[in-house]
């Protein structure tokens, strides 16, 4: 009985998987596209648009539009549509190395001092072994986005950003833990600047847009002339449209703006391991190192009852990797205000698809999942339902945080100080300088290095002040305070920003009253 049991549920089993792979490409393509339709019905309040291109074995199979390019215009995306592609121009970056490595003109075990010798990090051991590799496998011992208020939204040359990265304090010793990092991408942009002799952008067009014909992809928002995507979020309490950001000193970093028609071509030359149409753009012995992991990534255990078919995760050279449901994945996600996108290539399979939003809903991260799945013929699952149910549960523990924080106020306090006595410069040796000013009797904040970034200060309890940003900040922040340090001579002393978010980390300003 036990037996015939077993056997009944092997071939079922056997007959599901048979199914799934019977499937035909047309029929995967319908039920990716009727997925996208629902995706974006399901986040229409909070969606403007999106495009998804899918390239299999070497051919495009599918490129679409949904949605609109900026929220109460009628402007439809297409396949053309330009996005901000944000750290999907990392693979770029690498790919232009590769460039360098195939002429015999760096390695990627070279010393970075060796090309920047101005570039310092906190340790100067650290300084002098880092190598090409480990600034772009993100193992150099800095945190997740540490030091990312050095690019976003400052008037920082490059060489400013990097200069200012020997304040940065490790979180891990070298070469022994993750730890996503913008500015080394930068410092390696400034490498390919170094050794081409060419600008970043210059470099990246000539050798790699050009020969692909990637004629819509540019690397500033400056160049932007039709037929592009505005970003969206819901930063002042509901959907608004954005400024495209200016970007142009974090080469290496995040600079592409680009169309899943030209990023298919993309995806064809990475499938191609080098080699678009004939064309050897860098050699398969380059595509492989790039692919190749670097840096394993913590993968823990609640993450893999939720993704079964995943075992491992790692970074390579401007690529993510891992294992799902027997096939290796390769890919990188980008995201900057209002704009979110995912490159995957499944290269057992020889197809990779790309989509970009210009939102910050959920919407690309399910669609990436959800095409991910019917192109690997993994079983069936719900990742928009997943995502609603998600969403839902993130916002009642925001409300439970805000009622928590909420109760920790002390009532009828008032601050130390009259306002002026908080008026002066505070300085962050890394950062640069904040300067707290009177305006119409109250307090503002007015981050010098970004001069986008100016709060309203509204009195809290004691000597802490809620954040109000203003419209000219970009980043959808949750609720905020800055707190005084008052010195044994009743002067402020010290300027803590307690600003909640996932990308830029505002502990890192250690900030002194110099006036």
């Amino acid at each position: 009985m036990k037996r015939s049991f077993f056997l009944i549920v092997l071939f079922l089993t056997a007959a599901v998987a048979a199914a799934a792979q019977s499937k035909s490409l047309d029929a995967k393509l319908t039920e990716i596209d009727a997925y996208a339709n629902k995706v974006m019905d399901t986040w229409k309040a909070s969606d403007a648009g999106m495009a998804i291109a899918i390239v299999k074995d070497d051919k495009v199979v599918f490129e679409k539009g949904y949605g609109v390019r900026e929220i109460g215009k009628p402007d439809k995306v297409d396949e053309n549509t330009l996005f901000a592609i944000a750290s999907n121009s990392k693979a770029f970056n690498t790919a232009a190395l590769a460039i360098l490595v195939d002429e015999g003109k760096l390695n990627w075990d070279d010393k970075v001092s060796k090309y920047l010798p101005e570039f310092q990090l906190y340790d100067p051991w650290v300084t002098h072994e880092l190598t090409i590799r480990d600034i772009v496998s993100h193992r150099v011992g800095l945190g997740t986005f540490s030091g990312d208020l050095l690019w976003y939204d400052t008037t920082y040359s490059t060489d400013e950003m990097l200069r200012r990265v020997r304040y940065l304090k490790p979180v891990s010793s070298f070469r022994s833990r993750y730890g996503y990092q913008n500015l080394m991408f930068i410092a390696a942009g400034r490498i390919v600047e170094k050794v081409s002799g060419q600008p970043w952008a210059e470099f990246i067009k000539t050798r790699i847009l050009d020969p692909l014909g990637m004629s819509r992809t540019n690397l500033s928002v400056r160049d932007l002339k039709d037929n592009y995507a505005m970003p969206h979020n819901e930063s002042g309490g509901k959907l608004r449209a954005l400024p495209p950001g200016f970007l142009d000193q974090a080469i290496g970093a995040v600079r592409l703006n680009s169309s899943v028609h030209d990023l298919s071509k993309w995806i064809r030359l990475q499938l191609g391991r080098g080699t678009f149409e004939g064309k050897k753009i860098f050699s398969k012995r380059q595509s492989w190192e790039m692919w190749s992991p670097n840096t394993l990534q913590p993968l823990s255990e609640g993450a893999v009852e939720n993704l079964p078919g995943r075992h491992f995760s790692a970074y390579a050279m401007g690529w993510g990797t891992y294992d799902y449901c027997g096939r290796k994945i390769i890919n990188h996600g980008g995201g900057l205000d209002g704009m979110l996108s995912y490159t995957v290539l499944i290269p057992e399979e020889n197809v990779g698809f790309v989509v970009l939003t210009n939102s910050e809903s959920p919407g690309f991260s399910i669609m990436m999942s959800k095409i991910r799945d019917v192109l690997v013929n993994a079983p069936e699952r719900d990742w928009n339902a997943e995502a609603v149910r998600g969403v839902a549960a993130q916002k009642a523990e925001e409300a439970k945080d805000t009622a928590r924080i909420d109760a920790e106020r002390i009532p009828n306090t008032k601050p130390s100080l009259p306002l002026s006595g908080y008026v002066g410069t505070y300085r962050s040796q890394m950062y640069g300088d904040v300067m707290i000013v009177e305006e119409n009797g109250k307090l503002v904040m007015r981050l010098v290095p970004a001069p986008n970034f100016v709060a309203d200060l509204e009195h809290w309890h004691l000597d802490t002040w809620q954040i109000h940003w203003r419209p000219s900040v970009h980043y959808n922040f949750p609720r905020g305070f800055v707190t005084f340090t008052i010195d044994e001579h009743g002067k402020p002393d010290q300027l803590k920003i307690d600003q909640p978010n996932s990308d830029f980390w505002f502990y890192e300003l250690d900030l002194h009253r110099v006036k």
